[in-house]
């Protein structure tokens, strides 16, 4: 992970004298390019590290300079350690352990109180309260394989239920509304695809090694597309599925009516994912206009009645 690194590097620059990007890159496995990076980050951080050209040339950390424990204020080694900890709960590793215990080695005795009452006013917790539980030992073999460059090879379910076998290149690991991605090239497409991880069974990972290529970053925002997409009908739910919709609009857009219900303006695209939203509300949730939709649900609750009918 690049807060681990990052971590690492200060400690190895704080041990050596002078050390190369090619033998950084060698030591954590990535490219010297990352490395340069990473040097950046650490002198934006007010770390002054200089670098040196030529044979024997490398980075130090600047002559007489001493790493003060205070470089890291209380709300940034807060802020690592909740970010950490978080992360741990869904990714594990030693190499989270370790960075955890680098950085509370920066915290000093007399605020450590404090540091760790901040570091536990929020708690984000990764891991789904129930469902699939595959999704873990999925994350593992995974982070393993990009830290790799392995290939994994597994079966995958598309939206519509048809099930293909595919190879991958993995390039990252992407958490979006609470559901887990996994962005790759597929050797099926000839092209990068982003897989949900709920979709995916049999997954292996290859003893083959691959080259790793330049990748776009996965489409992850969609509010501009959405905006043209979108229109808002009106619903009637009951109280009762109050917090579910709240997910899904503002309590701006609720009106009441009457003691026991309220009238919601919901966003709404006119496709498989939205109506199965709706009808996920049950008899709790009324769509009354538009028409057309009004109508299209009736339609589709008589299908439904119909399967029952036999």
């Amino acid at each position: 992970m690049k807060v681990d690194r990052l971590v690492s590097i200060i400690m190895i620059l704080l041990d050596k004298e002078r050390i190369g990007a090619q033998e950084l890159a060698d030591m954590f496995e990535v490219s010297p390019r990352t490395i340069y990076r990473d040097i950046d980050t650490i002198n934006i951080a007010g770390i002054p590290v200089c670098s040196t050209s030529g044979v024997g040339g490398g980075f130090e950390i600047m002559q007489k300079y001493k790493i003060d424990r205070k470089v890291f204020s209380t709300a940034d080694l807060s802020a690592i350690l909740m970010g950490l900890s978080s992360l741990s709960n869904m990714i594990r590793g030693d190499e989270l352990v370790n960075a955890l215990a680098k950085v509370k080695s920066f915290i000093p005795a007399d605020r450590a109180k404090d540091i760790e009452l901040k570091a536990n006013q929020i708690c984000i917790d990764l891991s789904p309260w129930m469902g699939n539980r595959s999704i873990q030992p999925y994350l593992e073999i995974i982070k393993t394989a990009l830290q790799e460059s392995k290939l994994l090879s597994f079966e995958y379910v598309a939206h519509n239920g048809n099930k293909t076998t595919r190879t991958v290149e993995p390039y990252q690991l992407v958490l979006k509304s609470s559901h887990w991605y996994l962005q790759g090239y597929c050797y099926k497409r000839n092209d990068f695809r982003l897989f949900r991880l709920s979709r995916i069974s049999n997954l292996q990972m290859e003893t083959e090694t691959f080259t790793p290529r330049d990748f776009p970053k996965p489409q992850l925002e969609f509010d501009d597309i959405l905006a043209t997409m979108q229109i808002k009908i009106k619903i009637r739910i009951h109280k009762s599925i109050m917090d579910r919709v709240l997910d899904y609009c503002p309590y701006e857009d609720f009106s009441p009516d009457g003691d026991e219900y309220y009238i919601v303006s919901f966003p709404f695209i006119e496709n498989e994912y939205h109506y199965d939203i709706l009808f996920s509300f049950g008899d709790k949730c009324e769509c009354l206009e538009p028409l057309h939709i009004r109508t299209e649900m009736k339609r589709r609750i008589h299908d439904i009645a119909t399967i029952y009918e036999s």
